[in-house]
C-alpha cells in the first residue's frame, strides 16, 4: 500500500502549477517545477514555498526572503 511519501510520480518534465492559498493545482503534468530565484528544480512532492499573489515557487525559506526582501537580503554566495 503506498501513502503520499512512497509515490514516486512517473512523470517527467516541467509542471505547469496554480498556486493557491494552502495548496496546489497541477495544471500540466510534471514532476517539478522551477525555483522564481535560483532555478532549481523542485519536486512536487517537495514543493512547500510560494507566492500566491506571484505565482510562483521557491527552493526554501531563503529564496523566499530574497524575493521578498530583495533590498535587505544579500545572496548566499
Amino acid at each position: 500500500m503506498l501513502n503520499r511519501f512512497d509515490y514516486r510520480s512517473p512523470q517527467t518534465g516541467e509542471a505547469e502549477v496554480r498556486y493557491l492559498d494552502a495548496d496546489f493545482r497541477v495544471l500540466r503534468a510534471g514532476a517539478f517545477v522551477r525555483c522564481a530565484v535560483t532555478g532549481v528544480p523542485i519536486p512536487l512532492e517537495e514543493l512547500k514555498y510560494w507566492s500566491v499573489e506571484r505565482q510562483e515557487a521557491y527552493a526554501g525559506p531563503e529564496a523566499v526572503a530574497q524575493r521578498l526582501y530583495a533590498d535587505r537580503v544579500k545572496p548566499a554566495t
